[in-house]
């Protein structure tokens, strides 16, 4: 019979977890800042050893002991907050135990020593040079999966994807994106061969970089983002990392020709930021809250992730109201040449529909079949279907197929997500999760705030931060992601809300 005593002795073991996990996650965010190049080698053996200590941590036999005598405790099962801590508890737990130490040590420094390497060889328009490195993390990714072993009616995949979005299943994606690719790859082709297209140039003011920074700390703070309790500096490639308890960092990267990249970058990376922010880690004293270190205050999935960044980044960013309060801001930041054009002339060169290809850059449009092309690339290279030394040929011709434009080089196509570098296997079909996600939370925040457009031109965003942070952020992980959209939404997740979203938009702006 377990006591309130071990109750808290468990949640204390995982406070120490996650007290060491912030201290890899501060060891990763230096790498891809300010850490100098010379520092590779001792920064992968130093993240090979965090990542050995956090696994004893996360695996040691008493942390199963306290969760088996939480599992059997009448009183813990009996309030819902416990028992929902102890269910996910029993979760990681079980999943990190199929683990060898040796293998998360070694995935750990081959990713911190890959991601240097896929810097270079992305600088460099190198695949030759990533190829060994990537046919690695590859290799160790799927022996990873090996460990956690096959899902009931799933594949090898499926156990990596899990790692994002739990009790995923590669074929049951696979059934959602087939029809919604048609459907997009219908709408942009309606949108570019019958519409008439914005005029690009407002997004092609050349912008120095200090004033892209100083307009998007502006607009990140007016998002809800506390800068005290956060950063943002630049990268190679935009992340955010909830390091610790009143710690969030931000980074983005900036091109003096293209101001909108970093800006939405920027607002994409806020929105995870405001999410962790918005978990309960800190107390109302300002010290680390009494749930630190345990699934109540931490993020739901990757998709949930992912939709509270793509909703500040389309859904308030690239919408007329957000440009009615930013226009005249950035005026003062960007000068008489961004000036001259009218908030609507700024709206709608922002939702530009191009076949590009850099996925952190595309429009709304053609940004889920970039998703959806790495889906089913890396779902090929886990199941050994797809050499590595093939991936530039089979991701140019599928790019081809999909986007309809051939790819100039593996700098702006294989070699342009950091992803793949450090291990995120299964990660990318959240992204398009979490846009399906966003379409339906707007829709439910549109129908609780009415008027939330006026809002928004005035400045005032706290309608959306408000309900993302009553659904969704205080929430942790107490219930499933379905679980969470359903009591959100009143409705299970569906694709109706993105297209509906898509089109509502973007056939006005082109004319259709």
């Amino acid at each position: 019979m377990a006591t309130n005593g071990v109750y808290s002795e468990l949640c204390g073991l995982k406070r120490e977890a996650a007290t060491l996990s912030s201290v890899a996650h501060l060891l990763g965010w230096d790498q891809e800042t300010y850490m100098p190049k010379g520092g590779t080698a001792a920064r992968a053996e130093q993240s090979s050893v965090m990542a050995g200590l956090i696994h004893e941590r996360e695996t040691s036999a008493r942390l199963g002991e306290l969760i088996a005598a939480c599992e059997e405790d009448k009183d813990v099962q009996a309030d819902g907050d416990r028992a929902a801590n102890v269910r996910e508890m029993r979760r990681d737990y079980d999943k990190a135990t199929k683990l060898p130490g040796e293998l998360v040590r070694e995935l750990a420094n081959t990713g911190s020593r890959a991601q240097d390497a896929w810097k270079a060889a992305r600088k460099a328009n190198d695949f030759k040079a990533f190829e060994p490195w990537l046919t690695k993390m590859v290799d160790l990714s799927r022996t990873k999966a090996e460990c956690y072993g096959i899902p009931d009616g799933g594949e090898l995949y499926d156990a990596l994807m899990d790692d994002y979005e739990a009790d995923a299943r590669a074929k049951d994606i696979e059934a959602v994106f087939t029809p919604l690719r048609e459907k997009l790859s219908a709408l942009v082709a309606e949108l570019l061969e019958n519409g008439t297209a914005p005029d690009p140039g407002p997004r092609k003011v050349r912008v120095p970089q200090a004033q892209q920074h100083a307009f998007g700390l502006r607009v990140i703070e007016q998002m809800g983002f506390d800068l005290k309790a956060g950063r943002l500096d630049t990268t190679t490639h935009p992340f955010c990392e909830g390091i610790a308890p009143g710690d969030t960092r931000l980074t983005t990267r900036y091109d003096d020709d293209y101001f909108m990249g970093a800006l939405y970058g920027t607002m994409h990376e806020a929105g995870h930021g405001v999410y962790e922010q918005g978990l309960p880690k800190v107390g109302a004293d300002g010290e680390p809250s009494d749930v630190y270190g345990t699934p109540l205050a931490d993020s739901r999935s990757l998709g949930i992730h992912e939709s509270q960044s793509r909703g500040w980044e389309n859904f308030v960013g690239r919408g007329r109201a957000f440009w009615q309060w930013a226009k005249p801001i950035a005026d003062e930041h960007f000068g008489p040449e961004f000036a001259k054009y009218s908030v609507d002339e700024v709206y709608r060169s922002a939702n530009v529909v191009e076949r590009s290809f850099i996925r952190v850059e595309s429009d709304e449009a053609t940004y889920n079949l970039h998703v959806m092309l790495r889906f089913g690339l890396e779902r090929a290279m886990i199941a050994g279907d797809l050499a590595i030394k093939d991936l530039p040929g089979e991701w140019n011709e599928r790019f081809k197929d999909m986007l309809g434009v051939e790819v100039p080089d593996d700098a702006r196509g294989c070699l342009q997500d950091v992803h793949w570098s450090f291990g995120l296997m299964g990660y990318f079909p959240t992204y398009t999760l979490g846009n399906l996600y966003a379409a339906q939370f707007f829709e439910a925040i549109r129908a609780e705030t009415p008027d939330l457009d006026d809002r928004i031109a005035t400045g005032d965003m706290s309608a959306v931060l408000d309900w993302s942070r009553k659904h969704i952020h205080d929430l942790g992980r107490r219930y499933t992601a379905a679980e969470m959209c359903e009591k959100a939404t009143g409705k299970a997740l569906s694709p109706e809300p993105l297209l509906r979203h898509l089109e509502g938009k973007l056939k006005p702006v082109y004319g259709v």
